[in-house]
């Protein structure tokens, strides 16, 4: 990087900084900005992320609409759609390859995977295999709705603990950019400031 470009960088920010620090000031000083601070803050509630838990374990999303979060509702109904979705599909499949292999277990030729030759298109032990790992996606399928269930009342709480949550500027992580007067080379650094009301 060339020396001219960083002392172009280095003045701007150091402008940007003081009137972001001016600003401040003048916010400090100003008592009428203070007393519409005051006003405008919202009283603690703490039984607010309770509410919001209680409601999203009644009827899910009710606690991030009463959050305000209203776009991670369809999120949540779509996670626990897609997981009864699948359960339902894996259990049509698992109740198939079931009936078919008790089927042929009783002596019939005439299931969906027989065809139409002496030999089965598929085997009784694919049948069986198909039979597990069906069973195994529905307990997934079902896994997955269960948590988005639970995430859906997670979030509602945390979300509420978050919304109370206080940010004032009592401490700021700033950049800095000194130039060492000895060897003319650029020093960088983050300076923490943490102010005590």
């Amino acid at each position: 990087m060339k020396p001219e470009f960083l002392y172009i960088f280095l003045f701007f920010t150091t402008v940007s900084f003081a009137q972001v620090n001016d600003s401040i000031r003048a916010f400090e000083d100003d008592p009428v900005r203070i007393q519409q601070t005051v006003q405008t803050e919202e009283e603690y509630d703490p039984l607010a992320p309770a509410t919001a838990a209680f409601y999203s374990a009644v009827l899910p999303g009710l606690g991030q609409a009463y959050n305000k979060k209203y776009w991670k509702i369809p999120v949540v109904y779509a996670g626990m759609a897609a997981g009864i979705y699948f359960y339902n599909i894996n259990d049509k499949d698992y109740n198939r390859f079931r009936d078919a292999y008790k089927r042929r277990l009783a002596g019939y030729q005439d299931d969906e995977f027989w065809g139409d030759g002496e030999e089965p298109l598929i085997s009784s032990d694919r049948l069986i295999n198909a039979q597990r790992t069906s069973q195994k996606n529905k307990s997934v399928s079902l896994m997955v709705a269960i948590g988005f269930y639970l995430l859906n009342i997670i979030d509602a709480n945390v979300d509420a603990h978050l919304k109370q949550y206080e940010v004032r500027e009592d401490l700021s992580l700033q950049p800095s950019f000194d130039l060492n007067p000895v060897n003319s080379k650029a020093q960088y650094g983050l300076s923490l400031t943490f102010r005590l009301n």
